[in-house]
């Protein structure tokens, strides 16, 4: 008998070696895989999850903890706000911007002229926020009416669509500023065309 050994072990050696380490590289794989699964929060229970730090919806009676602080005015009253029942069940709060807002129209010789407030039945971040961000905020309100039509201006159609698109327009500038919208409604105080 010879101590050589048989050509035929080799193979099986590599074979079996090479069984092994595919084996090692699809549990390495699988680990990663379910660690970055859980890193990303889609497995687990929880504990990664990021929390929700948008803007609530404040409930009537209920504290708002970024309300911004208001001094009452002689002759208003200084006492606990009152609610109605019925209607929304959430508070509302309202922004009216200072300045008034002039612009063209559209392919038109006439102009507009408007007040405008706007309301968020959200924390005080967001009216935190729309002052902060004014200048940009009427900056894209200027441009939204700069674009609107003048038959738009004369029907109460046309008006609410402008509305619209005012909203949509502050939401725009928040959103891409602090990462959240929050405006509900624009509102008219004043309305000239000229």
């Amino acid at each position: 008998m010879s101590d050589a050994p048989k050509s035929d072990d080799k193979p099986k050696k590599k074979g079996m070696m090479m069984k092994v380490l595919i084996g090692v590289a699809l549990i390495g794989a699988g680990g990663g895989g379910a660690y970055g699964m859980m890193a990303a929060g889609l497995l687990g229970g929880g504990e990664h999850e990021k929390e929700d730090n948008n803007p609530k919806l404040v409930l009537k009676g209920e504290e708002d903890p970024f309300a911004p602080k208001t001094e009452a005015k002689e002759g208003e009253g200084g006492g606990e706000e009152v609610h109605g029942e019925g209607g929304s069940k959430y508070k509302t709060s309202y922004f009216t911007f200072t300045e008034e807002f002039t612009s063209n129209l559209r392919n038109s010789e006439a102009l507009i002229q408007v007040s405008i407030a706007c309301s968020t039945r959200r924390d005080g971040r967001v009216l935190m926020w729309l002052k902060k961000h004014e200048l940009a905020v009427r900056s894209a309100m200027l441009t939204v009416l700069a674009d609107t039509p003048e038959e738009d201006v004369y029907t109460m159609e046309g008006k609410q669509r402008l509305q619209k698109r005012l909203t949509a327009a502050i939401n725009q500038v928040l959103t891409s500023n602090e990462g959240f919208g929050g405006i509900d409604d624009v509102y008219f105080k004043s309305f000239i065309i000229q």
